[in-house]
């Protein structure tokens, strides 16, 4: 059961609830998450902002999704890990790549490189070296991707802290976590 109030597109807060219906719109249903965050119209459009903003990066949306199971793996966040799995198969990536990433493995080199520097940034917290950042590019990443690989791991922090914060109930197919919560 979670912590906060799960509102509804009727019951939530009025500056909400437009963005509850683009939510809903763009999944077909509305994500308990972007329930529970409603509780803020505030960071509920920080949050619905920054997807749309990073959907338009230079990243793509597989490497992205790939991005949020490896983090989501690493803060035990079973709503996160399910969601992206979920969306990772949708946006191209095969079965075994989201469990790969959940990892944090690929056997894509470019790939493999932009999941050590995620879950370094997360392990770490963000304190990593100029080599780590220089290994980003010698796979061929631009700096502006390696802006966004680090934008991605932040909005996954944020989302993470939601769901275990607040025990936000997964409303996705279940995923079991690789890591030891």
């Amino acid at each position: 059961m979670s912590r906060l109030p799960l509102p509804t597109a009727a019951t939530a807060p009025a500056a909400s609830q437009p963005l509850l219906a683009q939510i809903h719109g763009a999944f077909g249903a509305t994500p308990n998450m972007f329930r529970a965050v409603a509780n803020s119209p505030a960071a509920l459009a920080s949050l619905w902002g920054s997807f749309g903003a990073l959907g338009g990066g230079v990243l793509s949306a597989k490497l992205g999704e790939q991005i949020a199971v490896a983090v989501a793996d690493r803060n035990a966040c079973h709503y996160c890990l399910a969601a992206h799995t979920m969306l990772g198969k949708k946006a191209g990536a095969t079965a075994d790549e989201m469990t790969e990433a959940q990892a944090g493995r690929s056997a894509d080199p470019q790939t493999a490189a932009a999941l050590t520097f995620a879950l370094k940034v997360v392990e770490n917290r963000a304190n990593v070296s100029e080599s780590d950042v220089n290994a980003l590019r010698e796979v061929g990443f631009s700096d502006e991707a390696i802006v966004e690989i680090l934008a991605h791991v932040a909005l996954n922090l944020f989302t993470n802290y939601v769901n275990v914060a607040f025990e936000v109930p997964v409303d996705f197919p279940g995923v079991k976590l690789r890591k030891a919560a």
